[in-house]
C-alpha cells in the first residue's frame, strides 16, 4: 500500500498543466432565439475601410448636391461620425477630396496593367471604365455643377482638376509611353496620344447630355463605342515595321 507521504510524493513529481497563452478578442453579444451569442466584432481594419467608403459615398453626394460649397460638418452629417473624425483621417477638406478623387483613379486606371500583354485589352478595359464612371448621374450632376461654379472657386476647381482629369492624363500618357518603349506603338508624344485617346473615347457625350439629347446610357452603346474609340486609336499609332516587336 501506498503511504499518504508517498501520496504525496507522485503528486508533486506530477508535471502541471501548462497555462494555455490567452488570445485577447473584441466580442459582442447577439440575443438570438432569447439565447445570448458571442458573436466575434469586425476587425479595426475592415471598420476603417468601411468608415472610409461611407465618407468617400458622403463627399460625392454632396459634391452633387452643394458643389464647392460642401463644408465638413456636412461630411460627417452625412457620414455619421464626427467632424474631429474626418480631421483626425484627411487633415483638411482638400485632402479629403484628393482621396475620393484617388479612389476614382485607382479605379479607372487599373486595367492599364503592365502585366497585360495586349494593349487593346489594356485601353479597352480602361474606356469602358472611364465611360461607365461618365454615364453616371451622380458624376454627370456633380461635373453640370461644379463647372458653374468654378469662377467661384478657381483655386478649389484648379486644384480639383489637377487631381483629377490631369492626374488621370498624365497616368494614361505614362502607360502609352512604356508601350512605346516595348515597340507595342509607335513612338510619338504620349502626352498628345493620351489626350487624343481620352478624347475619342467620350467623344460627344458630355455635350449630349449637357443639352439633354440621348447619350450612350446603355452597356452595349459603351462597349461598341469603346470598341470603335480604341481600334481606331490603335490604328493610329500602330507601330511601324522597324520598331514592332
Amino acid at each position: 500500500m501506498w503511504s499518504s507521504r508517498s501520496g504525496h510524493a507522485q503528486a508533486s513529481h506530477r508535471q502541471r498543466p501548462v497555462p494555455r497563452k490567452r488570445h485577447v478578442v473584441r466580442w459582442l453579444n447577439c440575443e438570438l432565439d432569447g439565447i445570448v451569442q458571442p458573436v466575434q466584432t469586425v476587425p479595426a481594419s475592415s471598420a476603417s475601410a468601411q468608415r472610409r467608403l461611407e465618407v468617400h459615398r458622403a463627399v460625392r453626394e454632396l459634391l452633387s448636391e452643394q458643389g464647392f460649397r460642401m463644408s465638413m460638418d456636412a461630411v460627417a452629417a452625412r457620414a455619421g461620425c464626427s467632424k474631429q473624425t474626418l480631421y483626425a483621417h484627411f487633415g483638411s477638406k482638400q485632402e479629403l477630396m484628393r482621396s475620393v478623387m484617388q479612389e476614382y483613379l485607382d479605379m479607372a486606371t487599373a486595367r492599364l496593367d503592365d502585366g497585360v500583354d495586349d494593349p487593346r485589352t489594356a485601353l479597352l478595359g480602361f474606356a469602358l471604365e472611364h465611360l461607365e464612371r461618365l454615364s453616371d448621374p451622380l458624376v454627370a450632376s456633380t461635373r453640370q455643377l461644379l463647372g458653374d461654379e468654378a469662377t467661384q472657386f478657381p483655386e478649389e476647381a484648379r486644384a480639383l482638376y489637377r487631381g483629377g482629369c490631369e492626374t488621370l492624363h498624365q497616368r494614361l500618357a505614362e502607360w502609352l509611353a512604356r508601350a512605346m518603349r516595348r515597340g507595342q506603338l509607335r513612338h510619338d508624344d504620349p502626352h498628345y496620344a493620351a489626350e487624343l485617346l481620352m478624347g475619342m473615347i467620350v467623344g460627344l457625350d458630355l455635350e449630349r447630355r449637357r443639352f439633354a439629347m440621348p447619350s450612350r446610357d446603355t452597356d452595349a452603346l459603351r462597349d461598341r463605342w469603346a470598341g470603335f474609340a480604341v481600334d481606331a486609336f490603335l490604328r493610329a499609332f500602330a507601330p511601324t515595321p522597324a520598331t514592332a516587336p
